[in-house]
């Protein structure tokens, strides 16, 4: 059977008589990506044999490899890893083998993502409050692949999607822990030093992990030289607590390395376990290596003093803390109705006296726009459209916000459901009582602005 080189031009063809190929979504010189479809109304239901049961297209992915040793090798690993089922694991549906051309490939048909890091990072960086959520599912996605005896091996942006709103790793790749890597050989900064020359190891995930986290927080990469045995150097603009994790993650001794619990750790502000190095690299303009270093002792006159700034600090905080109750910070604009608004509760919420009778609509009361940082708001490209549905009980609470129409991008989705659940209302009054209401809000976000529109649909 003669080999095969995937070609975008492919597209019109069908693979294995029931996946047609509907539009190319990019590849290398050793395999492509095409859009797809599937029979099945649900990606939850699946046949015996891998794939969904049911009836009605669904959109999928799959990958097309020419049939080779090392395509056989993957093609084992998407079989073994179809049984694999985490909520932050894209899913195998099915795989197998096909001819096309006179030729043999090997293909596997994969959850279709919505979106992809290595999409938006080109756009703007994920500020600190994205990354740690990006970051979460990313951390359970690789704990339970380690349970399982694989490695990831192919950590970072572009292998970080959204599906159905969910943050998830691909699962295409996979490398039995133990095992060598193909594709370690390339130049590629995100894999792991050692995996050139070793079996590869759930510590080269990590290693993946931390350069992934500096091109999500910088656009850029860390600079680390394969020739000598020094630290990665870091940019200075790194925020806590991500440049304490990265730091931890790329060590070129993988033993050295930090754990994923220890990442957690970090993450809430915990020291990690083990004993950190004593210098630290990071890079200053003009790409200069300063040093930092514990002193081994510390003066009587510093402890004095530094006792001294403690309680200051502590005043300090407290005068604050004070200042904070007295008058609330607020994170989002928000546009305050002409009716007036009781200040916060202490009690248990009360259904208001009901009126003499008669009916009246409801009216929104405190109105949440959601505050788009400015880096964002610079990718969007004409309007982005969001709708939420809204269920109001009797005393003008929201009971449950749902998304109508999520638009087209999840980010931005995100940001209109968590400003919606911060509305408040007038309920409206049905024959002299106030009932439950239903609402909807239109959130369009523009480069120039965000504009929020409510809507009562029920009664």
């Amino acid at each position: 059977m003669n080999a095969v080189s995937i070609r975008g031009d492919w597209v019109g063809r069908t693979i294995d008589r029931r996946f047609p190929l509907i539009a190319w979504l990019g590849g290398s010189g050793t395999s492509g990506i095409f859009l797809t479809e599937i029979d099945g109304t649900s990606k939850t239901q699946a046949t015996t044999d891998g794939s969904p049961s049911g009836s009605g297209p669904l959109k999928a992915a799959i990958k097309l490899m020419p049939a080779s040793a090392q395509a056989e090798d993957r093609f084992a690993i998407w079989t073994a890893a179809a049984s694999l089922s985490h909520p932050h694991l894209v899913r195998i549906l099915r795989s197998g083998r096909a001819e096309i051309d006179g030729g043999g490939v090997v293909y596997v048909v994969t959850e279709l993502a919505e979106e992809v890091l290595a999409q938006i990072l080109p756009e703007r960086p994920l500020t600190p409050e994205e990354t740690r959520e990006m970051l979460g599912p990313v951390l359970d996605a690789l704990t339970y692949l380690h349970s399982k005896g694989y490695v990831h091996g192919h950590l970072k942006p572009s292998n970080i999607l959204v599906v159905e709103d969910e943050v998830k790793l691909s699962s295409d790749g996979l490398i039995l822990a133990g095992s060598t890597s193909h594709e370690a050989l390339s130049n590629d900064l995100h894999n792991a030093p050692e995996t050139a020359s070793r079996p590869v190891t759930p510590a080269a995930d990590t290693w993946s992990l931390g350069v992934t986290l500096v091109e999500t927080l910088t656009q850029d990469l860390p600079i680390w030289d394969a020739a000598t045995d020094t630290e990665a150097v870091l940019p200075t603009s790194l925020p806590t607590p991500f440049a304490e994790i990265v730091r931890e993650c790329l060590h070129a001794n993988p033993a050295r390395r930090c754990t994923l619990n220890d990442i957690r750790a970090m993450l809430e502000g915990k020291p990690r376990p083990t004993a950190a190095p004593p210098a630290v690299h990071v890079r200053h303009p003009p790409h200069r290596l300063v040093e930092k270093a514990v002193p081994a002792k510390i003066p009587l006159v510093a402890l004095i003093i530094g006792f001294i700034l403690l309680v200051a600090i502590i005043i300090a905080l407290a005068l604050r803390s004070h200042k904070t109750h007295a008058a609330p910070l607020q994170t989002e604009n928000t546009i305050q109705a002409p009716t007036a608004v009781p200040g916060p509760m202490t009690g248990p919420k009360t259904v208001p006296e009901p009126s003499t009778g008669g009916s009246e609509n409801g009216a929104a009361l405190n109105r949440a726009v959601p505050d788009v940082p400015r880096v964002a708001s610079n990718t969007i490209q004409g309007r982005i459209g969001v709708t939420v549905r809204l269920t109001v009980d009797p005393t003008g609470a929201i009971s449950n916000a749902e998304f109508a129409s999520r638009g087209s991008s999840a980010y931005f989705a995100r940001l209109a459901l968590e400003s919606a659940r911060k509305w408040t209302f007038k309920p409206p009054i049905q024959k002299g009582r106030p009932v439950a209401s239903t609402w909807l809000l239109h959130y369009e976000f523009r480069r120039d602005g965000t504009d929020v529109t409510p809507e009562q649909t029920a009664p």
